[in-house]
């Protein structure tokens, strides 16, 4: 069994996989839906007040933090080996660099560098968002997938 501080770092993997889940599963079951019925222009200029809001030091230590703890257990687990939870910790944390923190790099970021370009209230915006809220929301549910089953497998590695 995982035990001192490697089991500290991996109970700290499952709340902070498990919490940005959380969230991610939030925005994709009602957070997107509820932007999506507003008019595009509230739509466009609420999504972009959250996206800056979400750059604040609060969410930030959260998902970026995670990642750093994934980096560092991935690395631990490869440089230790441990007799038990080797492929769980690793799977935990090749799902949450790539499937959560990944995807948010090369798939969330730049909608919403797209996005905050736009004036709210121009016809770009308007027909920019049906676009921006289906492809944002498909890209979510992979980072909400991705970023529970990060949680799961560290349960498992604890296990």
């Amino acid at each position: 069994m995982i035990a001192g501080p490697y089991f500290v770092l991996t109970v700290l993997g499952v709340l902070g996989t498990g919490l940005v889940a959380g969230v991610f599963c939030a925005f994709s079951t009602f957070v997107m839906k509820g932007l999506a019925a507003l008019p595009p222009a509230q739509g466009v200029a609420a999504m972009n007040a959250i996206n800056v809001a979400a750059l604040r030091p609060a969410f930030m230590l959260v998902f970026v933090g995670s990642a750093v703890l994934c980096a560092v257990l991935a690395v631990v687990t490869f440089v230790l080996l441990p007799d038990d939870g080797t492929v769980e910790l690793l799977v935990g944390s090749a799902l949450y660099l790539v499937g959560s923190f990944g995807v948010t790099m090369v798939a969330n970021v730049p909608r919403n560098e797209a996005l905050l370009e736009l004036d709210a209230g121009t016809p770009e915006a308007a027909a920019y968002w049906p676009t921006y809220v289906r492809e944002w929301t498909l890209w979510n549910h992979v980072r909400t997938v991705a970023s529970g089953a990060a949680a799961v497998a560290y349960v498992l590695a604890l296990t």
